[in-house]
């Protein structure tokens, strides 16, 4: 049912400057495979595998990625470093990669909404690249849609003195680990947030939120909030809150970043 999903990929990276001058931050490596490679995996694995992006300019490497290189595969033909490259052949092969350019930074509702023409009146989801996920919390998340048919956000519990970093919503447990969303604040001052249950990067979206996004104003930060329109989403209707099964790790810090670095050599090694 949901067969579309959108990489939001035009920001500027700035916390990994000066690597992030001419390396789009969603190419930077954990081991050896980049981060957009981990978010589509991902994606495959909960049968998506119409994917678009949202770019930027300097982001071409991203379509690079995602392209045969005649050149390499002739160097490394009948060595083993061939299967080196099977993961990412397979996504070539198996994926439909569509892309389209956010021409100015307003948020990630902006982001969402410039996607609009890949994603037609379909639902589908959305996938931050730098919030790494172990454990195919999008394969979960299918599911609950299946079930509930509505927007499905993921959260997961952070600490009070974190909360100011997030989207943070507050709602009633009408099952183990659902939510149904009453409230959602974005980046909330501490004293003023209405729990510790923060959106991370693993959105379902019905394609009623383009309408709703159009109509949104600049919220914080002069932005669009996505989290502006989720919460009319919530209010006009039904909007669910998971509290996903795996490990997340915020690769758009450096603290994240090693250490996501260091888990996934460790399950590399490990041969998991």
């Amino acid at each position: 049912m949901i067969k579309k999903a959108l990489f939001p990929a035009a920001g500027y990276g700035t916390r990994f400057l000066p690597a992030t001058k001419s390396v789009p931050k969603e190419m930077l490596p954990i081991v050896n495979k980049p981060l957009i490679h981990y978010g589509i995996k991902e994606c495959m694995n909960a049968g998506i595998f119409e994917i678009g992006f949202v770019t930027g300019r300097s982001k071409r490497a991203i379509e690079d990625y995602l392209d045969k290189t005649p050149e390499i595969e002739n160097a490394i033909k009948g060595t083993n470093k061939e299967k080196l490259l099977e993961e990412v052949n397979e996504m070539i092969d198996k994926c439909v990669f569509t892309y389209v350019r956010q021409k100015e930074m307003l948020g990630l509702g902006h982001a969402v909404l410039t996607g609009e023409p890949l994603i037609g009146n379909n639902p589908f989801a959305v996938v931050l690249a730098d919030d790494l996920c172990d454990g195919d919390v999008l394969n979960q998340m299918v599911r609950l849609y299946k079930k509930f048919k509505c927007t499905i956000i993921a959260i997961e519990e952070v600490k009070k003195e974190e909360v100011n970093k997030y989207g943070v919503i507050n709602g009633k447990e009408i099952e183990r680990d659902i939510f149904l969303v009453e409230d959602m604040i974005e980046k909330p001052e501490i004293d003023k947030a209405p729990s510790n249950l923060a959106i991370i990067g693993r959105y379902i979206l019905t394609p009623d939120i383009f309408d709703l996004l159009r109509n949104t104003k600049p919220g914080k930060g002069g932005e669009i909030q996505l989290t502006d329109a989720l919460l009319k989403q919530a209010k006009e209707g039904m909007v669910i809150a998971y509290k996903f099964k795996g490990k997340r790790f915020d690769c758009g810090s450096v603290d994240g970043f090693i250490e996501a670095t260091n888990y996934f050599y460790e399950k590399m090694k490990n041969g998991k």
